[in-house]
Protein backbone atom coordinates (compact mmCIF):
# COMPACT_ATOMS: atom_id res chain seq x y z
CA UNK A 1 0.00 0.00 0.00
CA UNK A 2 3.21 1.98 0.00
CA UNK A 3 3.66 4.76 -2.69
CA UNK A 4 6.74 6.42 -3.11
CA UNK A 5 6.08 10.45 -3.97
CA UNK A 6 8.19 13.54 -3.59
CA UNK A 7 7.30 16.16 -0.43
CA UNK A 8 4.48 18.17 -0.33
CA UNK A 9 5.81 21.03 -2.20
CA UNK A 10 6.14 18.55 -5.30
CA UNK A 11 10.16 19.22 -4.88
CA UNK A 12 12.71 16.08 -5.89
CA UNK A 13 15.52 15.85 -3.60
CA UNK A 14 18.64 15.50 -5.46
CA UNK A 15 22.07 14.73 -3.11
CA UNK A 16 24.50 17.20 -4.03
CA UNK A 17 26.69 16.33 -7.11
CA UNK A 18 24.05 15.06 -8.42
CA UNK A 19 22.31 15.90 -11.70
CA UNK A 20 18.45 14.69 -12.24
CA UNK A 21 18.47 13.35 -15.35
CA UNK A 22 15.54 14.81 -17.60
CA UNK A 23 12.33 12.68 -17.73
CA UNK A 24 10.09 12.58 -20.63
CA UNK A 25 6.73 11.85 -19.84
CA UNK A 26 5.55 8.98 -17.01
CA UNK A 27 6.76 5.26 -16.73
CA UNK A 28 3.72 2.36 -16.68
CA UNK A 29 4.15 2.11 -13.05
CA UNK A 30 4.15 5.98 -12.45
CA UNK A 31 1.07 5.84 -14.50
CA UNK A 32 -0.70 3.06 -12.43
CA UNK A 33 0.05 5.02 -9.00
CA UNK A 34 -1.42 8.28 -10.54
CA UNK A 35 -4.74 6.60 -11.51
CA UNK A 36 -4.48 4.70 -7.76
CA UNK A 37 -4.69 7.95 -6.45
CA UNK A 38 -6.73 9.43 -8.37
CA UNK A 39 -9.81 7.32 -8.13
CA UNK A 40 -9.20 6.87 -4.34
CA UNK A 41 -9.81 10.71 -4.06
CA UNK A 42 -12.75 10.85 -6.42
CA UNK A 43 -14.29 8.51 -3.63
CA UNK A 44 -13.14 9.99 -0.79
CA UNK A 45 -14.25 13.42 -2.05
CA UNK A 46 -17.45 12.42 -4.19
CA UNK A 47 -18.50 8.93 -3.16
CA UNK A 48 -20.26 6.64 -3.18
CA UNK A 49 -19.83 6.30 -6.93
CA UNK A 50 -20.41 3.61 -9.48
CA UNK A 51 -17.76 2.54 -12.19
CA UNK A 52 -19.74 4.48 -14.92
CA UNK A 53 -19.65 7.99 -12.36
CA UNK A 54 -15.89 7.22 -11.73
CA UNK A 55 -14.96 7.10 -15.00
CA UNK A 56 -16.86 10.68 -16.11
CA UNK A 57 -15.31 12.17 -12.90
CA UNK A 58 -11.39 10.83 -14.22
CA UNK A 59 -11.96 10.07 -17.05
CA UNK A 60 -10.29 6.64 -17.33
CA UNK A 61 -11.27 3.86 -19.00
CA UNK A 62 -13.76 1.19 -17.54
CA UNK A 63 -11.17 -1.85 -17.60
CA UNK A 64 -8.64 0.70 -15.99
CA UNK A 65 -11.03 1.47 -13.46
CA UNK A 66 -11.76 -1.93 -12.63
CA UNK A 67 -8.49 -2.90 -11.60
CA UNK A 68 -8.41 -0.19 -9.73
CA UNK A 69 -10.93 -0.79 -7.35
CA UNK A 70 -9.99 -4.47 -7.03
CA UNK A 71 -7.19 -3.58 -5.51
CA UNK A 72 -8.55 -0.59 -3.27
CA UNK A 73 -11.28 -3.38 -2.13
CA UNK A 74 -7.98 -5.87 -1.85
CA UNK A 75 -6.34 -3.28 0.26
CA UNK A 76 -9.44 -2.53 2.53
CA UNK A 77 -9.57 1.13 1.24
CA UNK A 78 -13.18 0.93 0.15
CA UNK A 79 -16.65 -0.80 0.24
CA UNK A 80 -18.98 -1.30 -1.88
CA UNK A 81 -22.70 -2.55 -2.22
CA UNK A 82 -25.51 -2.54 -4.59
CA UNK A 83 -27.33 0.94 -5.82
CA UNK A 84 -30.75 0.32 -6.85
CA UNK A 85 -32.31 2.91 -9.16
CA UNK A 86 -36.03 3.03 -8.47
CA UNK A 87 -36.43 4.80 -12.21
CA UNK A 88 -34.94 2.50 -14.71
CA UNK A 89 -35.61 -0.85 -12.11
CA UNK A 90 -32.21 -1.37 -12.41
CA UNK A 91 -28.98 -1.69 -9.92
CA UNK A 92 -25.33 -1.28 -10.05
CA UNK A 93 -22.74 -1.62 -7.97
CA UNK A 94 -21.10 1.74 -5.81
CA UNK A 95 -18.20 2.16 -3.74
CA UNK A 96 -17.51 4.17 -0.93
CA UNK A 97 -14.41 5.02 0.91
CA UNK A 98 -13.46 2.71 4.30
CA UNK A 99 -12.27 5.44 6.80
CA UNK A 100 -10.80 2.44 8.83
CA UNK A 101 -8.84 1.29 5.43
CA UNK A 102 -5.89 3.29 6.63
CA UNK A 103 -4.62 6.05 9.17
CA UNK A 104 -2.24 8.50 10.34
CA UNK A 105 -0.75 10.22 13.28
CA UNK A 106 -0.66 14.31 13.23
CA UNK A 107 1.49 16.02 15.79
CA UNK A 108 1.94 19.67 16.03
CA UNK A 109 5.29 20.40 18.22
CA UNK A 110 4.03 24.68 18.38
CA UNK A 111 1.63 26.72 19.64
CA UNK A 112 0.40 26.67 23.58
CA UNK A 113 -1.03 22.89 23.09
CA UNK A 114 1.78 20.50 21.32
CA UNK A 115 -0.64 17.56 20.93
CA UNK A 116 -0.79 14.52 18.89
CA UNK A 117 -4.01 13.30 16.86
CA UNK A 118 -5.19 10.06 15.28
CA UNK A 119 -6.51 10.27 11.76
CA UNK A 120 -8.38 7.78 9.26
CA UNK A 121 -8.73 7.71 6.18
CA UNK A 122 -11.74 10.43 6.06
CA UNK A 123 -10.13 12.92 7.91
CA UNK A 124 -11.60 12.62 11.05
CA UNK A 125 -10.03 12.54 14.37
CA UNK A 126 -10.13 9.54 16.28
CA UNK A 127 -7.68 9.95 19.40
CA UNK A 128 -6.21 13.40 20.92
CA UNK A 129 -3.24 13.35 23.37
CA UNK A 130 -1.01 15.81 24.55
CA UNK A 131 2.64 15.55 23.12
CA UNK A 132 5.58 15.55 26.15
CA UNK A 133 8.53 17.81 24.77
CA UNK A 134 10.64 17.63 27.66
CA UNK A 135 12.04 14.29 26.09
CA UNK A 136 13.78 13.54 23.13
CA UNK A 137 10.97 13.71 20.16
CA UNK A 138 11.38 10.38 18.52
CA UNK A 139 10.82 8.87 22.25
CA UNK A 140 7.92 11.25 22.44
CA UNK A 141 6.39 10.57 18.78
CA UNK A 142 6.57 6.38 20.08
CA UNK A 143 5.29 7.12 23.49
CA UNK A 144 2.05 9.51 21.62
CA UNK A 145 1.79 6.62 19.07
CA UNK A 146 1.33 4.15 21.76
CA UNK A 147 -1.26 6.40 23.42
CA UNK A 148 -3.14 7.11 20.29
CA UNK A 149 -3.19 3.13 19.39
CA UNK A 150 -3.87 1.82 22.69
CA UNK A 151 -6.61 -0.55 22.26
CA UNK A 152 -6.79 0.81 18.66
CA UNK A 153 -7.01 -2.47 16.23
CA UNK A 154 -5.65 0.08 13.52
CA UNK A 155 -2.15 -0.43 14.07
CA UNK A 156 -1.24 -2.20 11.23
CA UNK A 157 -2.97 0.50 8.69
CA UNK A 158 -0.62 3.17 10.31
CA UNK A 159 0.77 4.76 7.51
CA UNK A 160 3.09 7.11 9.26
CA UNK A 161 3.71 10.57 11.29
CA UNK A 162 3.35 14.28 9.89
CA UNK A 163 4.83 16.53 11.91
CA UNK A 164 3.98 20.91 11.78
CA UNK A 165 6.82 22.44 13.42
CA UNK A 166 7.21 26.23 12.67
CA UNK A 167 10.04 25.52 11.18
CA UNK A 168 10.08 22.42 9.33
CA UNK A 169 13.96 22.71 8.55
CA UNK A 170 14.56 22.22 12.54
CA UNK A 171 13.15 18.38 12.21
CA UNK A 172 15.91 15.86 10.66
CA UNK A 173 13.82 12.79 11.99
CA UNK A 174 13.58 9.96 8.42
CA UNK A 175 11.45 7.51 10.19
CA UNK A 176 10.82 6.06 14.00
CA UNK A 177 10.65 2.32 14.99
CA UNK A 178 7.14 1.43 16.33
CA UNK A 179 6.52 -2.27 17.26
CA UNK A 180 9.53 -3.24 15.24
CA UNK A 181 8.33 -1.39 12.41
CA UNK A 182 9.44 1.86 10.54
CA UNK A 183 7.50 4.70 10.40
CA UNK A 184 7.96 7.09 7.96
CA UNK A 185 8.10 10.97 9.23
CA UNK A 186 7.07 13.40 7.59
CA UNK A 187 7.49 17.32 8.14
CA UNK A 188 6.09 20.71 7.19
CA UNK A 189 5.51 24.46 8.27
CA UNK A 190 3.01 25.08 10.53
CA UNK A 191 0.76 27.39 8.35
CA UNK A 192 1.02 24.71 5.78
CA UNK A 193 -0.30 22.35 7.53
CA UNK A 194 -3.46 24.28 8.62
CA UNK A 195 -4.07 25.40 4.71
CA UNK A 196 -4.00 21.89 3.50
CA UNK A 197 -6.54 20.42 6.20
CA UNK A 198 -8.53 23.58 5.03
CA UNK A 199 -8.08 22.49 1.59
CA UNK A 200 -8.78 18.73 1.79
CA UNK A 201 -11.46 18.37 4.14
CA UNK A 202 -12.51 21.65 5.41
CA UNK A 203 -14.78 24.40 3.81
CA UNK A 204 -15.22 24.62 -0.21
CA UNK A 205 -12.24 26.15 -1.38
CA UNK A 206 -13.38 29.50 -2.88
CA UNK A 207 -12.45 30.83 -5.98
CA UNK A 208 -8.86 32.22 -6.41
CA UNK A 209 -7.41 30.84 -3.60
CA UNK A 210 -7.51 31.49 -0.01
CA UNK A 211 -4.78 33.02 2.93
CA UNK A 212 -4.47 30.99 6.23
CA UNK A 213 -3.34 33.46 9.01
CA UNK A 214 -2.35 31.45 12.20
CA UNK A 215 -1.85 33.19 15.57
CA UNK A 216 -0.04 31.83 18.20
CA UNK A 217 3.54 33.55 19.92
CA UNK A 218 4.12 34.91 16.22
CA UNK A 219 1.90 35.33 13.41
CA UNK A 220 2.31 33.33 9.87
CA UNK A 221 0.55 32.93 6.41
CA UNK A 222 -0.03 30.18 4.25
CA UNK A 223 -1.09 30.64 0.45
CA UNK A 224 -3.07 28.56 -1.41
CA UNK A 225 -3.11 29.26 -5.03
CA UNK A 226 -5.49 27.02 -7.75
CA UNK A 227 -5.32 24.62 -4.94
CA UNK A 228 -1.65 24.64 -4.68
CA UNK A 229 0.30 25.44 -1.00
CA UNK A 230 2.83 28.40 -2.39
CA UNK A 231 6.12 28.51 -0.15
CA UNK A 232 8.12 31.19 -1.77
CA UNK A 233 12.11 31.01 -1.66
CA UNK A 234 13.52 28.55 0.96
CA UNK A 235 9.81 28.01 1.88
CA UNK A 236 9.76 31.95 3.56
CA UNK A 237 6.07 33.05 1.81
CA UNK A 238 4.04 34.15 5.06
CA UNK A 239 6.53 35.47 6.81
CA UNK A 240 3.72 38.25 7.69
CA UNK A 241 5.23 38.62 11.75
CA UNK A 242 7.95 40.34 10.73
CA UNK A 243 5.95 43.41 9.21
CA UNK A 244 5.92 46.69 10.23
CA UNK A 245 2.49 47.98 10.88
CA UNK A 246 0.28 50.35 12.65
CA UNK A 247 0.76 54.08 12.73
CA UNK A 248 3.55 53.24 15.26
CA UNK A 249 5.44 50.67 12.77
CA UNK A 250 6.10 47.71 15.28
CA UNK A 251 6.58 44.19 14.28
CA UNK A 252 2.95 42.67 13.83
CA UNK A 253 4.16 39.47 15.98
CA UNK A 254 4.32 41.93 19.27
CA UNK A 255 1.17 42.94 18.98
CA UNK A 256 -1.07 40.76 17.55
CA UNK A 257 1.00 37.44 18.94
CA UNK A 258 -0.49 35.84 22.19
CA UNK A 259 2.70 37.17 24.08
CA UNK A 260 0.50 40.83 23.54
CA UNK A 261 -2.64 39.24 25.15
CA UNK A 262 -1.14 37.72 28.07
CA UNK A 263 0.27 41.23 28.89
CA UNK A 264 -3.67 42.22 29.61
CA UNK A 265 -4.89 38.91 31.18
CA UNK A 266 -4.05 37.34 34.31
CA UNK A 267 -2.84 34.39 34.69
CA UNK A 268 -6.10 32.26 35.56
CA UNK A 269 -7.52 33.94 32.53
CA UNK A 270 -4.28 33.19 30.12
CA UNK A 271 -4.37 29.67 31.49
CA UNK A 272 -8.12 29.29 30.77
CA UNK A 273 -7.06 30.93 27.01
CA UNK A 274 -4.61 28.20 26.59
CA UNK A 275 -6.77 25.38 27.74
CA UNK A 276 -9.40 26.31 25.01
CA UNK A 277 -11.80 27.86 26.83
CA UNK A 278 -13.86 30.28 25.66
CA UNK A 279 -13.21 34.01 27.88
CA UNK A 280 -15.79 37.40 28.27
CA UNK A 281 -15.28 40.10 26.28
CA UNK A 282 -13.75 42.20 29.14
CA UNK A 283 -12.70 45.47 28.86
CA UNK A 284 -8.59 44.41 29.03
CA UNK A 285 -9.69 41.65 26.03
CA UNK A 286 -11.81 44.59 23.97
CA UNK A 287 -8.94 46.68 24.06
CA UNK A 288 -6.29 44.49 22.74
CA UNK A 289 -8.90 43.42 20.16
CA UNK A 290 -9.04 47.13 18.80
CA UNK A 291 -5.29 47.27 18.97
CA UNK A 292 -4.41 44.09 17.33
CA UNK A 293 -7.33 44.28 14.27
CA UNK A 294 -5.73 47.64 13.15
CA UNK A 295 -1.84 46.43 13.02
CA UNK A 296 -3.36 43.10 11.53
CA UNK A 297 -5.50 44.74 8.93
CA UNK A 298 -2.68 46.67 7.56
CA UNK A 299 -1.30 43.38 6.77
CA UNK A 300 -4.46 41.97 5.13
CA UNK A 301 -4.72 44.98 3.31
CA UNK A 302 -1.58 44.60 1.49
CA UNK A 303 -1.86 40.68 0.81
CA UNK A 304 -5.89 41.00 -0.41
CA UNK A 305 -4.39 43.91 -2.06
CA UNK A 306 -1.62 42.15 -4.05
CA UNK A 307 -3.18 38.48 -3.98
CA UNK A 308 -6.66 38.79 -4.08
CA UNK A 309 -7.21 35.28 -2.42
CA UNK A 310 -11.08 34.38 -2.43
CA UNK A 311 -11.05 34.05 1.40
CA UNK A 312 -8.66 35.00 3.90
CA UNK A 313 -9.06 32.83 7.12
CA UNK A 314 -8.02 33.16 10.66
CA UNK A 315 -6.96 30.35 13.20
CA UNK A 316 -4.31 29.43 15.71
CA UNK A 317 -4.76 29.43 19.68
CA UNK A 318 -7.24 32.01 19.79
CA UNK A 319 -10.87 31.00 21.03
CA UNK A 320 -12.80 31.67 18.33
CA UNK A 321 -15.22 33.99 19.65
CA UNK A 322 -11.68 36.17 20.40
CA UNK A 323 -11.03 35.55 16.53
CA UNK A 324 -14.59 36.28 15.08
CA UNK A 325 -14.03 39.84 17.84
CA UNK A 326 -10.98 40.38 15.59
CA UNK A 327 -12.68 40.05 12.22
CA UNK A 328 -15.80 42.18 13.19
CA UNK A 329 -13.12 45.28 14.40
CA UNK A 330 -11.53 44.88 11.20
CA UNK A 331 -14.43 44.97 9.30
CA UNK A 332 -15.43 48.70 10.97
CA UNK A 333 -11.52 49.82 10.53
CA UNK A 334 -11.60 48.98 6.89
CA UNK A 335 -14.67 51.37 6.54
CA UNK A 336 -13.23 54.17 8.96
CA UNK A 337 -11.71 56.99 6.58
CA UNK A 338 -10.68 58.98 9.70
CA UNK A 339 -7.99 56.27 10.82
CA UNK A 340 -7.06 55.18 6.82
CA UNK A 341 -7.83 57.65 3.53
CA UNK A 342 -9.12 54.79 1.51
CA UNK A 343 -11.91 52.76 1.50
CA UNK A 344 -11.12 48.97 0.57
CA UNK A 345 -14.15 47.25 -0.32
CA UNK A 346 -12.12 44.60 -2.01
CA UNK A 347 -10.57 43.18 0.39
CA UNK A 348 -11.10 38.85 0.45
CA UNK A 349 -13.95 37.96 3.00
CA UNK A 350 -12.70 37.03 6.27
CA UNK A 351 -13.90 33.95 8.25
CA UNK A 352 -12.60 32.17 11.35
CA UNK A 353 -10.44 28.69 10.10
CA UNK A 354 -12.95 25.76 10.08
CA UNK A 355 -11.21 23.63 12.96
CA UNK A 356 -9.35 24.21 16.32
CA UNK A 357 -6.21 25.47 16.58
CA UNK A 358 -6.09 26.34 12.57
CA UNK A 359 -6.24 22.29 11.77
CA UNK A 360 -2.81 22.42 12.51
CA UNK A 361 -2.16 18.45 13.77
CA UNK A 362 -4.75 17.68 11.50
CA UNK A 363 -3.21 18.84 8.45
CA UNK A 364 -0.16 16.88 9.74
CA UNK A 365 -2.11 14.20 9.87
CA UNK A 366 -2.67 14.25 5.99
CA UNK A 367 0.86 14.27 5.31
CA UNK A 368 0.86 10.10 5.28
CA UNK A 369 -2.35 10.01 2.89
CA UNK A 370 -0.42 12.12 0.13
CA UNK A 371 2.77 10.32 0.30
CA UNK A 372 1.19 6.80 0.53
CA UNK A 373 -2.38 6.90 -1.24
CA UNK A 374 -3.83 10.43 -1.81
CA UNK A 375 -2.73 12.71 -5.09
CA UNK A 376 0.16 15.59 -3.93
CA UNK A 377 -1.45 18.54 -3.43
CA UNK A 378 1.25 20.25 -5.81
CA UNK A 379 -0.74 18.52 -8.21
CA UNK A 380 -3.73 21.12 -7.66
Amino acid sequence: MRHSRSDVQGRTRVGPGVVASKKVGLRSTEIADRNFRVILEAIRRYGPLTRLELGQRTGLSGPGITNILRRLSEDGLVTSRRRRDAAKGASSTEFALNPDGACSIGVRLGGARPEAVLVDLSGQIRERTQLDLTVELPVSLEKAARDLLAGNTAAHRLLGIGIAARSADDISIGQIEFDSRPLRVLVERECVAAVLAERTIGAPMPEGGLVMIIIDDAVEAALLVRGVPFAGVHGRAGSIGAMRTGPDHVRLDSIVGLHALEACLSPEEFAALLAGEELPMSAAISDWVKNAAGHLLDAIVATAGFLAPGAILIGGDLPRGIIEALIHQMSIERRNTTIRPFITPWISPMRPASFDGGGIALGAALLPFFDALLPSPSAG
